[in-house]
């Protein structure tokens, strides 16, 4: 069996610095900002008239879960984390090839004196995320209206409400500043989409929910009646 191997053109930054609270398809949470840092072989001759497209697929490994396998069936969040079909008939991380494949905003293009930096919106990429192609989103080609998306028709809803604490709210002034980063709205549209795993979903709980998200633990609990509070920012 012919064998291949990829070299990867280019790193991820964002603001997601580990699995958790990702949100699982790009473009939910349009607030985050991400950058490519392509490799130094890559000019700005590479990418010359991207410049000219809205948006971008980007191929991508999944390198924080390649070593822990794959099974032919698995859990789909959006089936409630219950009902198992087959890998293939979903975007799992995991895969008998660890690729990925998200279609972001392309914001601009610069060319820095230590390489080329893709600007993006949208990017659903863990932080060090490995690139391994670029490719222009052609509109005409890729939106298919008539397209069916089986088990996954429309795009989450949840009647999830998201309020801040008051050391919350100073915390993000305090982040916005440092960062320069809108990061309430970043926050806001992350926990709305409810990062919890599939069954404990709906359930109020006292526990104190934390994720890494750019340079401090982000911390919140579940109230009744769908409410999220967030608790604080913590460096």
């Amino acid at each position: 069996m012919q064998t291949f191997s990829f070299n990867p053109i280019g790193t991820i930054s964002s603001c997601y610095k580990e699995k958790f609270g990702i949100p699982r398809q790009p473009n939910l949470v349009q607030s985050a900002e991400a950058q490519l840092y392509l490799n130094q072989e890559f000019s700005e001759e590479s990418v010359r008239g991207l410049d000219g497209f809205s948006h971008v697929w980007l191929s991508f490994i999944f390198h924080a879960t390649q070593a822990q396998g794959w099974k032919p069936m698995v859990r789909p969040p959006r089936l409630g984390g219950n009902k198992k079909v087959g890998v293939f008939a979903t975007r799992s991380t995991f895969r008998p090839n660890p690729l990925g494949l998200s279609v972001v905003e392309l914001e601009n293009i610069e060319a820095s004196p230590t390489g080329v930096i893709l600007h993006l919106r949208g990017c659903d990429l863990l932080d060090q995320t490995p690139i391994v192609d670029i490719k222009p989103y052609l509109s005409y080609a890729d939106a298919l209206p008539q397209a069916q998306s089986g088990f996954a028709e429309l795009a989450p809803k949840t009647d999830i409400q998201v309020e801040f604490s008051d050391q919350a709210k100073s915390d993000c002034q305090r982040a916005k500043i440092r960062l320069s980063a809108d990061i309430e709205t970043v926050i806001q549209q992350i926990l709305v989409l409810d990062p919890r795993p599939s069954y404990k979903q709906g359930k109020e709980t006292e526990r104190i929910y934390a994720m890494k998200l750019y340079d401090f633990d982000l911390k919140w609990v579940y109230l009744d009646n769908n409410k999220i509070k967030v608790l604080a920012l913590v460096l």
